[in-house]
């Protein structure tokens, strides 16, 4: 039974905002699963005890994280992602035309330790908490464009560190770790090459790169994933996307 929203004494969150922490969960847990058809607004707003506004602005926030796709006609569906999907939504480097640059990995080294300060605190991790990381090379046709050091909580991603990761690892989250990416936030910076990250790349040492650190957040605003990238934009530009 879907429990109604509630907006107490003290609590300064908007009544929508509770709304759309339902909803959110509804989606999390799976009982409402990708490309199925969620209650309209009305229906929605009377669950809930609130007005058909307050439902809007809800199912709105969930459209805009691409949580939920609307259908001129049909109604609102919980999004059903594809491989694509996954890639696209937060990786956006074009060349200079406009085209759209799509990644492939080289190659992937994979291992299992104990969380360095800098990663318990991006991942809100306990002290002596492990982690898997992952060195992965982007590649842009034959030549490399892209090194990341991506890092993981183990005991969300159990048993991660005897597979082989896909191009994009988000599918692999939701479809075998039910986590679903909401959210990022990226720092963003410009940096020259040290020997070690050239020699990966192909490129001289002092090449201008753009380094970018990124946090991933799970529905429940959970950091999930820290990933350190070094982009070789020759002829190409990036595009910042969060959502």
């Amino acid at each position: 039974m879907a429990r109604k929203a509630t907006q107490g004494k003290g609590n300064k969150k908007p009544l929508y905002a509770s709304v759309y922490e339902e909803l959110v969960e509804r989606v999390r847990s799976g009982q409402w699963m990708p490309g199925q058809r969620i209650p309209n607004e009305f229906q929605i707003a009377a669950e809930q005890g609130v007005s058909q506004g307050t439902a809007r602005k809800a199912v709105s926030r969930l459209a805009a994280e691409n949580l939920l796709v609307r259908v001129q006609g049909l109604g609102t569906f919980v999004v059903e992602p594809t491989p694509e999907h996954f890639q696209f939504r937060f990786f956006s480097v074009f060349q200079a035309n406009g085209k759209r640059i799509i990644p492939r990995s080289r190659s992937t080294k994979c291992k299992v330790g104990t969380a360095s300060r800098i990663e318990r605190m991006a991942l809100d991790l306990r002290r002596n908490a492990r982690v898997v990381r992952f060195q992965r090379l982007r590649m842009r046709g034959r030549r490399p464009f892209v090194t990341e050091s991506i890092c993981l909580p183990a005991e969300t991603f159990e048993g991660l560190v005897v597979r082989s990761p896909p191009d994009t690892l988000y599918d692999l989250f939701q479809r075998d770790y039910g986590v679903l990416i909401k959210r990022i936030e990226e720092r963003i910076t410009a940096t020259a090459a040290d020997a070690k990250t050239a020699a990966k790349l192909k490129i001289a040492p002092g090449t201008p790169l753009l380094r970018i650190q990124r946090i991933a957040f799970a529905l429940d605003d959970r950091p999930v994933e820290l990933r350190v990238s070094f982009y070789h934009l020759h002829r190409a530009h990036f595009r910042a996307a969060t959502e």
